[in-house]
């Protein structure tokens, strides 16, 4: 499964799953009703479309389905950053940052922990 084929509120839910690690369909739909209102149903079609994707998987307790994410948020956000860095920057990482850099509001304190990150691969470049 690659990041460009989950839409918004599929992210969303997966987001609410890698939080709890588990969650029903109707838990999902209240965690996600408290910042943006969603249908029950809607939440049931687009977990079936993440299983169909391999995104999340369930266990049955009873007569209710618990869903589990199957994809790791960390090898996810790795998928979705080489699929925008490929396909939208040409594959130029500094063209990505850049852009970030001018067009995004960057805290004081992002811009420290970006120099401090940027110091630290500069160190263990040099090493290697």
């Amino acid at each position: 499964m690659t990041a460009t084929r989950m839409g918004k509120v599929q992210l969303r839910i997966m987001n609410v799953l890698w939080r709890r690690g588990k969650a029903t369909a109707r838990e999902i739909t209240d965690e996600l009703n408290q910042t943006e209102p969603i249908a029950h149903s809607t939440v049931q079609t687009l977990l079936r479309g993440l299983m169909e994707k391999g995104a999340v998987a369930h266990e049955t307790r009873g007569r209710t389905f618990v869903f589990i994410a199957t994809v790791a948020e960390d090898k996810f956000r790795r998928t979705a950053t080489r699929d925008l860095i490929s396909h939208v920057f040409a594959g130029s990482v500094s063209d990505l940052v850049s852009h970030l850099l001018k067009n995004e509001k960057v805290s004081r304190q992002e811009l420290a922990e970006i120099k401090k990150l940027i110091n630290e691969k500069t160190k263990k470049e040099k090493s290697d």
